[in-house]
């Protein structure tokens, strides 16, 4: 593979560090890989006409994993029971970008997650034999390149 070359997005994997278990890595679609700083504006004290902008702390959004819903998945039991009663056990996420030979080229790895959002897709009567689709959403302190 060209190290030149842009990679493609749609060959990726999820480890949970705490909570393995087959098949448990494979999501459709991954987002929230995200952080950004909002500069503070601060006036220069007795003088009105000059604002400094200072950056703040940074901000880091949810990720958020989708899959088609498994019965039996240690990481969504993980996440019920820990909305249902309200105690969080953080754990470590690694999303990794792989090569044609399933070898990781690039990987971000999240620490402190802890589950705020379970959603379930909805279920119809009359429906197109659509797959249930489980959206998992992680709150994260920070994430850093994986060595």
């Amino acid at each position: 593979m060209d190290s030149a070359y842009p990679p493609v997005g749609f060959y990726y994997k999820v480890n949970f560090i705490s909570y393995p278990g087959k098949q448990e890595g494979n999501f459709q679609d991954v987002s929230g890989i995200s952080v950004s700083v909002t500069p503070e504006e601060v006036r220069e004290g007795g003088e009105n006409q000059f604002v400094y902008k200072l950056p703040s702390p940074p901000k880091y959004s949810n990720l958020v994993l989708r899959r088609g819903m498994l019965i039996g998945s240690s990481v969504t039991d993980w996440i019920r029971k820990s909305l249902s009663t309200f105690t969080f056990k953080p754990t470590t996420v690694v999303v990794m970008l792989l090569d044609e030979t399933a070898q990781p080229i690039y990987s971000w790895k999240f620490y402190g997650v802890y589950p705020v959002k379970l959603e379930v897709s909805g279920l119809k009567a009359k429906g197109d034999g659509e797959i249930v689709v489980e959206t998992l959403e992680l709150a994260y302190k920070y994430f850093e390149k994986d060595k």
